[in-house]
């Protein structure tokens, strides 16, 4: 009888994702984190199927995941990690402000099921700097340095 393969332990489920990034269906691009070192490292998973939004029009005949939205789930990815990393996560609110060295290595399509890895490497008062990888079965799909700007919600919003 062939074995059971072992669950991916999650470390926090969409639920708790959506409590720490305001980003909802169809733009939050994780399912769960599967490993958090508070203020060094991150490992998300996001499932590409057949019916996100994009693909009916990227492209309709040979669905490919755009590639700005592989650097987004990247980047949001890395926002849980700044929040995780945060004094009063909830007075702030972190955005993509930069984006560096970006490179994709071969296109994602449905049924992938990309594990992305992030790396905190400076965090400031002001911007948190992040550098991470996306993989599909063991294979490096893309790569970016992403900075993120870090405000007081009562200064952007008053």
């Amino acid at each position: 009888m062939p074995q059971k393969p072992e669950a991916t332990k999650i470390i926090l489920d969409i639920e708790k994702i959506q409590g720490l990034l305001s980003h909802r269906y169809p733009f939050l691009l994780i399912d769960r984190v599967l490993e958090l070192k508070k203020g060094k490292s991150i490992t998300a998973l996001k499932n590409v199927t057949c019916n996100e939004p994009f693909f009916q029009g990227h492209f309709p005949k040979y669905k490919i995941m755009p590639g700005v939205l592989i650097i987004e789930a990247l980047a949001q990815t890395g926002g849980v990690l700044l929040y995780d990393s945060l004094p009063e996560p909830e007075t702030k609110i972190v955005f993509l402000s930069k984006i560096n060295n970006a490179k994709f290595r071969r296109p994602v399509v449905p049924g992938d099921q990309l594990i992305i890895e992030v790396e905190l490497i400076k965090l400031k008062k002001k911007f948190g700097y992040i550098i991470g990888k996306v993989f599909v079965d063991g294979q490096i799909v893309a790569e970016a340095e992403v900075i993120a700007s870090i405000m007081e919600i009562e200064e952007l919003y008053g």
